[in-house]
């Protein structure tokens, strides 16, 4: 039995019947993931992401996947410099939940392996085996800097990485672990208890998208996040990526991906306030700041293709935007199945006031159409 099936066969929402899995994404940060100034009632709080969470359970969506932030990108919002660390956000959002998986988002240099994988775990048991883990290399220098660390050379950033995953996987399976590596070294480690999933561990995530970020991703984790240009490139992206994983580390990898949504009773609706709340209202010096950072440290985004998304990245990190009405919305989630992705994490602008009307009139065409129990 692979991963995948042991998943499956604890309850794991990540790997659930429905054939597209679906998500939010950054509600622990302010502004989430819309560069905006446009008016929201959205607050980055405890109790507003309970409040989504609730939504989200009662229509029986998978996850909610926070930001790891520790400092804002500037411009007139500071974009995400008001945010709730996402260990914690976690094991708080678990324990009021019964039916959400939640991951933290980490960036591997500020936390020692064998802290990560003890908080792992805890949450892995407040949940009853909703938890995961988003990996990411730490690509923002000056969030590095913060914690003294100097910025690491991209394909350094995962040798490095490669290595922090080997002693948290091995104190999930085992006690006694002693490691002597480039980077990290342990004696005689030990952990209990053991993750309460009875995969053995949580689920794991990551964005690496370079050749370094692709085959540690396909080592180590079940799921690769990667953002779509176009329904054809998605397509690709996919195809590569599972077959990378099977050829190279002999797994299954699962793929999600990303959009901004909005939805209004009319096309003419969505669009006017898509261009509202992203030509009128955008915060173009956040949004360039965080791509200049982008473009020189995580080799995920070039300048030709920010230049080219710019309006992406304002409306939803770069996500591939869904705009329209609830039949529209519904075709282009449809339209996204159809590359072989296994799920997306849907933005908005206002989670309080966009996810009833989403829920009420997208999720039911979602179940029409089979892609939804």
């Amino acid at each position: 039995m692979d991963m995948q099936e042991r998943f499956h066969e604890t309850g794991n929402p990540m790997f659930n019947d429905n054939a597209l899995k679906l998500g939010v994404f950054g509600t622990n940060c302010s502004n989430a993931c819309a560069i905006t100034t446009a008016e929201s009632t959205f607050e980055p709080t405890f109790e507003h992401n309970v409040k989504i969470a609730q939504q989200l359970e009662a229509a029986g969506w998978e996850c909610m996947v926070p930001i790891a932030r520790w400092r804002g990108f500037g411009g007139e919002t500071n974009f995400n410099g008001t945010n709730m660390e996402t260990f914690t956000w976690a094991a708080a959002m678990a324990a009021v939940t019964t039916k959400l998986q939640f991951f933290s988002t980490t960036h591997v240099p500020t936390i020692h392996p064998i802290v990560a994988a003890k908080m792992a775990t805890t949450i892995d048991h407040i949940s009853k085996g909703r938890f995961g883990l988003n990996l990411v290399t730490g690509w923002f220098t000056p969030e590095m800097e913060m914690f003294g660390r100097e910025m690491m050379e991209h394909d350094q950033r995962y040798e490095y990485a490669d290595e922090w995953m080997d002693i948290v996987a091995a104190l999930w399976a085992r006690n006694g672990v002693d490691y002597n590596g480039d980077f990290h070294k342990t004696k005689d480690a030990v952990m209990e208890p053991k993750p309460y999933n009875k995969a053995g561990r949580p689920v794991m995530i990551c964005a690496g998208s370079s050749g370094k970020g692709l085959d540690f991703t396909a080592k180590h984790c079940d799921f690769n996040f990667g953002f779509m240009q176009d329904m054809e490139k998605g397509a690709a992206w996919v195809k590569h990526v599972k077959e990378l994983a099977r050829s190279k580390f002999g797994r299954e990898l699962g793929t999600f991906t990303s959009c901004p949504v909005i939805v209004r009773e009319t096309e003419k609706e969505a669009r006017e306030y898509y261009d509202y709340y992203v030509k009128e209202k955008g915060d173009r010096v956040a949004c360039d700041n965080l791509a200049d950072v982008l473009q020189v440290q995580s080799q995920n985004h070039s300048a030709e293709m920010y230049e080219k998304f710019k309006e992406r990245f304002i409306a939803g990190w770069g996500g591939f935007p869904l705009i329209g009405s609830p039949e529209q919305v519904a075709q282009g989630l449809i339209d996204l199945k159809k590359t072989g992705v296994d799920g997306t994490l849907l933005t908005m602008v206002d989670y309080n006031e966009e996810l009833p009307f989403f829920n009420e009139r997208v999720m039911p065409l979602l179940k029409q159409a089979g892609l939804r129990n």
